[in-house]
């Protein structure tokens, strides 16, 4: 199974929530909060499901609102799937 990486990240966020055109998605948005920037949880809520069809990793809805920033979301994803290994 590969692993989640920022890329990633940015590419499910924009397929599931779309892009905010005031909100910079280039260059490192790793230690960014979602809030900042333009996600909610709903979007975070849709990106799980496409983590899950992606990389067969379950994310729970308790954990997923706990993320504040993409790295977060990609250590999540990625411990889960080492632990699911």
């Amino acid at each position: 199974m590969a692993l989640m990486t920022i890329d990633d990240v940015r590419r499910i966020l924009v397929q599931c929530a779309g892009e905010d055109d005031s909100v910079d998605l280039e260059g490192d948005i790793a230690h960014r909060s979602f809030e900042d920037l333009g996600y909610d949880s709903l979007a975070l809520m849709e990106s799980a499901a496409q983590i899950k069809q992606e990389f067969g990793v379950v994310v729970p809805d308790d954990e997923i609102t706990e993320v504040k920033t993409p790295q977060e979301l990609v250590d999540l994803v990625n411990g889960l799937a080492a632990r699911a290994a």
